[in-house]
């Protein structure tokens, strides 16, 4: 049997080396009677999505296409094939392999993958697994992240015009200073900011002074270290976006701050409120005194303050119509215009300014909208299981703080809203969260229909039945969550009112 391998590594572990995997397949395939005519590597990817590995994707379109010429697929494992977060989009790609006649398999597994129901309940183990520790994995790094930012090192990222980065051993001491491109050479290492050459920490100052004392803007500040021949930390012109840049940094005043942007588990990028920004004051030596800093902070806030929404937007109007899109770039690149942050702080997010002005983004970005109008339908979908339940007979009570519901004093609900989703596929799925923090007895799962502007169904699911912080559910579910489906909140209320905890069990 001719037979095709995968192999993938990312960066987490040497066993699961490109080499080792290659070895490990090519003896199940000779002790199974194979051959390995093709092969298939990603190395140095993630596997959390199907996003830069071009040769799983390769290899799914020469499946797709009919142009295999290969009989079947050998992965080392499950967490090889992918960590997707989703355990059906894993399925999926295994789906389309298995329709065009070429099964997958995996050599490392204790199972065959031979369709049977034993080796389907492994599979959607292991693959929640491989996104459970993924997801585990993104905590941890997160919280020590957060750690050594509040000790006052640098995580990542060009050090900026003025500064340079210093590696530092494990006591702190000074090791050597990082070239751009250049990492530390130890786990144990660290990173912190220093104060770079004389003549670009003068220019750091000139910039704060012309701003703050001669009153000069972005665009005049520019243009005069441009003609004195003074470049950018890349060694480009100064542009009025790049003195902005510097004007609202914190770095400047010594401040280490992280978590303005998340990126988690790759599936989108998330600008932060500053709420939840990450800060450790002084934890740097500062290039400019606080009271220049805030000066130049008020003054850039002022310029927007004086401008009404309707202003900020007529501003925002007129760009679009000169350059057909918007970015947070172009915003901030533009004389006699707020700042992308000013808008950002007046209406909330750019999404929501852009839509004010007309303006769509290539990139699709409904889910938000329906998320934020979920958000607002779940008071009025916890508000009508209140009533209902009080309705029913039931002595219900809501902890204000949680949402929690406890019911006749005896056991507590909580409700969950689960968005429609469609699949790569055309099929829907959807994802339920659950705050296991609150160890509800029962949850109300609200499923919502394919446009997720009203209910389609209603699930109650007892604390025995979630045993992860994520469940999914397909148009047709197993028989055990059929039994706790109910078409309407009448038939659960009656339920709900009668049950006790003792019953339940």
């Amino acid at each position: 049997m001719r037979a095709a391998s995968y192999v993938r590594m990312s960066t987490d572990h040497q066993r699961y080396s490109t080499e080792n995997q290659a070895d490990a397949i090519k003896v199940y395939a000779e002790k199974h009677g194979m051959v390995i005519v093709r092969e298939y590597a990603d190395e140095g990817k993630s596997g959390l999505n199907i996003g830069g590995r071009d040769a799983f994707g390769r290899m799914i379109d020469d499946v797709r296409n009919g142009v295999a010429d290969f009989e079947v697929i050998i992965a080392y494992d499950i967490t090889r094939w992918g960590r997707f977060q989703d355990a059906d989009e894993s399925a999926s790609y295994e789906y389309i392999c298995r329709r065009a006649g070429i099964p997958v398999l995996y050599c490392a597994e204790p199972f065959e993958n031979d369709g049977t129901p034993t080796a389907t309940i492994m599979k959607n183990v292991k693959r929640a697994m491989a996104a459970l520790y993924s997801r585990d994995l993104s905590n941890k790094v997160f919280v020590g992240q957060c750690r050594l930012i509040g000790l006052g090192y640098r995580q990542g990222g060009a050090a900026g015009f003025g500064l340079r980065r210093l590696m530092v051993d494990d006591r702190g001491d000074p090791k050597a200073e990082l070239a751009a491109g250049e990492r530390k050479s130890l786990q144990t290492d660290r990173v912190i900011l220093v104060p770079g050459p004389p003549e670009e920490r003068a220019a750091v100052e000139r910039i704060f002074r012309s701003f703050v004392e001669l009153g000069r803007n972005e665009r005049e500040i520019a243009t005069a270290l441009n003609r004195d021949g003074i470049v950018t930390d890349l060694g480009r012109p100064w542009t009025r976006g790049t003195v902005h840049q510097i004007l609202t940094n914190e770095k400047y005043v010594g401040n280490n701050v992280f978590n303005k942007v998340s990126f988690k588990l790759k599936e989108r990028r998330v600008r932060n409120p500053p709420e939840e920004w990450v800060r450790a004051k002084g934890a740097f030596k500062p290039l400019v005194e606080q009271s220049l800093f805030e000066r130049a902070g008020a003054i850039i806030a002022a310029r927007s303050q004086r401008l009404s929404d309707d202003e900020m937007l007529a501003l925002l109007q007129t760009l679009f119509g000169e350059l057909g899109m918007l970015s947070g770039l172009v915003i901030d690149e533009q004389d006699g215009l707020p700042s992308s942050s000013a808008y950002r702080s007046r209406f909330g997010s750019l999404l929501r300014v852009y839509a004010l002005v007309g303006y769509r983004p290539r990139r699709d970005y409904r889910y938000v909208e329906i998320n934020r109008a979920l958000r607002r339908l779940y008071p009025a979908m916890v508000g009508a299981v209140l009533d209902g339940l009080a309705a029913a007979g039931g002595s219900v009570r809501q902890v204000p703080d949680t949402d929690l519901i406890w019911v006749n004093d005896e056991f507590s609900v909580s409700v969950v809203i689960a968005r429609c989703k469609p699949t790569i596929a055309g099929s829907y799925r959807w994802r339920l969260r659950f705050d296991t923090a609150l160890l509800p007895d029962v949850t109300v799962v609200v499923r919502m229909d394919v446009r997720n502007e009203r209910a389609l169904d209603y699930y109650l699911l007892p604390r025995i039945d979630v045993l992860s912080d994520h469940v999914r559910l397909a148009e047709d579910n197993g028989l055990a969550l059929d039994g706790y489906r109910f078409a309407d909140l009448d038939t659960l209320y009656s339920l709900a009112t009668r049950v006790t905890i003792r019953e339940a069990a």
